[in-house]
């Protein structure tokens, strides 16, 4: 797990590119403390950097940027290719050599010899770039889920790319305009939804994309995308198709030269995988948990019983307000952009650092793929009712109108958003999800970006076509609150400490084994599938109420908390600000703001 970063260039030696890449690679110092490396190009049309955090092949061997013997092709990769071991010897048999143990060098060897196509064979989690210096031309990509981030700024024939968006903003090349599609989808998301950033001309390179650039021209293609087509399955098969598939993912996921950790909450998914660690691993397993002082948000007991029974070597930290309080101003320093949750994943994570663990296992994703959220059963409900009242035209979004912009509560609010909409499951998951409605989103808008042209209520979501409408949500949930919150918030989190978080419930290979079991047994209610599938599970975890992975800042923002958010007491348009999560995601837009323009 490493940060990459890189600068091309179609006016060779005019320009300077010394400064402004020592800039990007010391932004990202903080994802890999283990070694740093740059490589400029001899007609200096490229330079591209690295800092690594050492996991696979802890020698020299394994420093970046790498190139082939004859320094044609040189990489700068971020992440971990879990079927390294099969491709490298994939290749040796057919008579390459190997200089390092590395997944690096399989990538680089397996596009010297496929191009583009390398990206087929490859399970993990990647954002990597090719330079190569006989063509002059570099090749980019991300992994198909979106676990490893990648950001670019094009200006004229010039490319800059990176791990983390501060780095980018570095170079001090690109202006720090607001972007307003970027803004929109974090005050109505809590979240900045790819491929857009808060920063206009800096964008995601979109999970499952590769990159190409040619004299300063970039083409842009998906090389992967899910397929929930349904096969015809009994429930005994598609319970051992999960079984596999699991079995299968943990073992791949626990592939390092390091000591794996988990992050254990007491919850099925964190709980599953601490059971087929137990199954599939034979060394000793490290598990971890933040227990609070406050009762309703505890699973410190849970999670303890949980170790116990599977005999981890458990370390818990207790979260209190005050702890939390000295720990928020680092957080905020973290922050590569605004994110309406991640002070969980910053807590946690740096628990397990400071124990000296540099890689850790989470349960993202097992909730997405299995139906454990409550939008499972409440997007579907809101799709039925709203095509029954479809008829009623101009009175329904009449009424919406009403009720978003008088409504008493915020609830309220966003349903009346959703009434002048189309009843899709892609507006009804905006209802459930969202934070701001679109009436409030566009207002807050003016005060930032002012005059500027704001977003329509009926954009196009692109959605493929799929079997039923809980496919749908599934959909959604993998490729906005995952990809967009969890998965973004899981690697800048560890990262700022240079921990690497490996998603096992998030995995390619996993989630093609399992997409093809109809919806009506994969999501079954209470992820019933995944339980059957994991009969390790004690029964005092399947049968306690779900309760996400949260901490008290609601109780702690009416006490000790109170004066770190900002005070939105001049509030013109009377937006209701009573919710705490609306504060918190104004006030974190606020801290970062400072940051970027300070």
């Amino acid at each position: 797990m490493c940060g990459i970063a890189g600068i091309l260039t179609q006016n060779g030696r005019e320009e300077n590119l010394d400064i402004p890449i020592q800039r990007m690679q010391q932004a990202l110092q903080h994802r890999g403390p283990d070694d740093r490396g740059i490589f400029i190009a001899p007609d200096r049309q490229a330079a591209i950097a690295h800092t690594r955090l050492a996991i696979l092949d802890l020698s020299s061997a394994g420093h970046q940027p790498m190139c082939t013997p004859d320094g044609r092709y040189w990489i700068t990769f971020n992440g971990e290719i879990y079927n390294f071991r099969e491709l490298r010897q994939i290749q040796i048999d057919r008579g390459e050599t190997f200089h390092s143990q590395t997944d690096t060098e399989v990538i680089l060897k397996l596009y010297q010899r496929l191009g583009s196509n390398c990206v087929q064979a490859l399970r993990g989690m990647f954002a990597f770039a090719i330079w190569d210096d006989l063509e002059k031309t570099c090749f980019l990509a991300r992994d198909p889920l979106g676990i490893k981030p990648l950001y670019y700024w094009q200006s004229g024939s010039s490319l800059v790319f990176a791990s983390e968006l501060k780095s980018i903003l570095a170079t001090q090349l690109p202006s720090r305009c607001l972007s307003v599609d970027g803004l929109y989808g974090y005050l109505t998301s809590g979240s900045v939804p790819e491929p857009h950033t808060l920063i206009e001309g800096i964008y995601c390179l979109e999970a499952g994309h590769w990159l190409r650039w040619h004299a300063g021209e970039l083409s842009q293609q998906r090389y992967w995308s899910m397929d929930f087509t349904p096969a015809t399955i009994s429930q005994p098969e598609a319970v051992q198709i999960v079984r596999d598939a699991l079995v299968d993912s943990i073992q791949h996921h626990f592939i390092s030269d390091v000591p794996v950790g988990i992050f254990l909450s007491g919850g099925i998914d964190s709980t599953a995988v601490v059971a087929l660690a137990r199954q599939t691993q034979t060394q000793d397993v490290r598990t971890y948990s933040i227990a609070f002082e406050e009762e309703r948000w505890n699973e410190g007991e849970v999670a303890q019983k949980v170790a116990d029974r599977f005999g981890t070597e458990h370390t818990e930290y207790t979260m209190t307000a005050t702890l939390g309080r000295e720990l928020f101003p680092q957080f905020l320093k973290t922050l590569d952009q605004p994110t309406i949750d991640g002070f969980n994943s910053f807590c946690v994570s740096q628990l397990a650092r400071k124990d000296g663990t540099r890689v850790v296992l989470s349960g993202v994703g097992g909730d997405e793929l299995f139906g454990g959220y409550l939008s499972f059963q409440k997007v579907p409900q809101m799709v039925r009712l709203g095509k029954q009242i479809q008829g009623l035209g101009a009175i329904r979004s009449t009424v919406g109108m009403g009720l978003e912009r008088w409504g008493t509560s915020t609830r309220t609010r966003r349903l009346g958003d959703w009434l002048q909409q189309a009843p899709t499951s892609a507006t009804a998951y905006g209802c459930v999800r969202g934070i701001f409605s679109h009436w409030e989103a566009c207002t807050l808008l003016q005060q930032y970006v002012g005059d500027s042209i704001l977003p329509s209520r009926d954009r196009p979501t692109h959605l493929p076509h799929l079997p039923t409408l809980e496919d749908e949500v599934s959909f959604l949930e993998l490729n906005r609150y995952m990809r967009n919150q969890l998965l973004r918030d899981s690697d800048v989190m560890s990262m700022s400490c240079g921990l690497e978080l490996r998603t096992p419930l998030a995995d390619r290979v996993l989630l093609e084994a399992i997409a093809s079991i109809p919806s009506q047994l994969r999501l079954s209610p209470g992820k019933q599938i995944a339980i059957d599938a994991v009969p390790e599970l004690p029964s005092w975890v399947v049968n306690r109420p779900k309760q996400p992975f949260a901490f008290p800042f609601e109780q702690w923002l009416a006490g000790e908390w109170q004066d770190l958010l900002h005070d939105f007491k001049h509030n013109r348009k009377k937006i209701p600000l009573k919710n705490w999560s609306r504060r918190w995601s104004l006030s974190i837009l606020q801290h970062w703001l400072q940051k970027v323009s300070g």
